[in-house]
């Protein structure tokens, strides 16, 4: 039996992904949580097989909740269930110690399929995700993305979402001064002196979700 924690903000679908997986026979839902600070508080407490997680979360994002669970247990499985299936976003997640990436709009038996490799240990990608990842292009800002380490990268995308640096000190549990510091450290590496220019780049490399960076700059923004 394949014991798995589900980690999305939204009751109706976790109800949906738990029926589902549940269905297949082999697996059992031993967790449910609605963000990162409960599902690894689950994760410690119940220690699945594999962990499905959203990226887009309240407070903390998947990014930082994968970055945790793996700090704490190198081998533990964790599969990624988001809408944002662009490159910088696979890879970042990868970075982080995803063993799999499948996209929502994937099918439901995809779902169970994926759940089953990476409890083997194999890495699994929906079709729709690994064409996004094979027919990427070679990309500098995506590589300058990449070299962000998992705490820098959780930190550009609250900024990118509006956040100020006292906010995003409150949702990570950092000090202002530590976050200024990351701040100032993201600006030098992606080559940006602005909040718009970060905002900016962020909006065309997909790490946030928005159609305006007014909108993006708006605190009461949500991701997904």
């Amino acid at each position: 039996m394949i014991d798995v924690l589900l980690v999305d903000d939204h009751p109706v679908v976790r109800s949906g992904y738990a029926r589902l997986l549940e269905a297949g026979g082999d697996i059992r839902v031993a967790a449910e949580a609605p963000d990162a600070e409960a599902g690894y508080t689950a994760y410690v407490q119940c220690t699945p097989k594999v962990t499905v997680t959203d990226l887009s979360l309240p407070g903390s994002s998947g990014i930082e909740l994968i970055r945790r669970i793996r700090a704490r247990d190198a081998s533990a499985r964790v599969l990624v269930f988001s809408v944002h299936d662009e490159a910088v976003v696979v890879d970042k997640a990868i970075q982080s110690g995803a063993c799999g990436f499948i996209s929502k709009r994937s099918a439901p038996e995809v779902l169970l399929e994926a759940v089953r490799a990476v409890a083997k240990g194999e890495r699994y990608f929906s079709e729709d995700v690994r064409r996004v990842v094979e027919h990427r292009s070679p990309d500098a800002e995506r590589e300058v993305i990449n070299a962000l380490s998992a705490r820098e990268f959780e930190v550009f995308r609250l900024l990118a979402r509006g956040m100020s640096p006292a906010e995003c000190a409150q949702m990570l549990n950092l000090s202002q001064k530590t976050v200024a510091n990351y701040q100032a450290l993201i600006k030098e590496k992606l080559n940006v002196n602005t909040s718009a220019a970060l905002v900016h780049l962020a909006l065309r490399l997909g790490v946030v979700s928005g159609t305006s960076p007014t909108q993006l700059l708006s605190p009461k923004d949500g991701d997904h």
